[in-house]
């Protein structure tokens, strides 16, 4: 048996850039402990939003732990560009990351963006109207 969040392309690319940001920090120096700190938490919480995400039931509870990962994938993408501009990083690597963190955040943005849907009553499409609902019922 395998955990559902496992065979999710989000996570499997999460842990593709997890994997990336730690080949990463060991080439930054201390001067930078900070940001190296900061995309190392932010880049491991986007994999563990995903899958306790996912272990969720109700829909709402999903999105909210899918819309962490995504904010926590953003974070990452901050980071970066200060990295970035501290000469910490090469333009290179900072490509690859980029790279990664667009095709997380789409994903995640596509995830929860199924409850954002308007989703109208199949009742209205069927020819049968509601004859309660007309305007000399409403109250004046």
């Amino acid at each position: 048996m395998e955990f559902s969040h496992k065979k999710l392309d989000v996570y499997i690319v999460s842990l593709e850039y997890v994997k990336f940001v730690y080949s990463l920090v060991n080439g930054i120096s201390s001067k930078h402990r900070y940001a190296k700190d900061q995309i190392l938490r932010a880049s491991q919480s986007i994999p563990l939003n995903i899958a306790e995400g996912n272990g969720k039931f109700k829909e709402n509870d999903r999105n909210r732990y899918f819309a962490i990962a995504r904010g926590s994938a953003l974070e990452c993408s901050a980071v970066q560009d200060v990295l970035l501009i501290g000469n910490a990083i090469n333009k290179t690597d900072y490509d690859f990351g980029e790279k990664l963190l667009i095709r997380i955040v789409s994903m995640l943005t596509k995830m929860t963006r199924k409850s954002w849907e308007v989703k109208e009553n199949s009742i209205e499409y069927c020819g049968y109207v509601d004859e309660t609902d007309s305007d000399e019922n409403k109250i004046q």
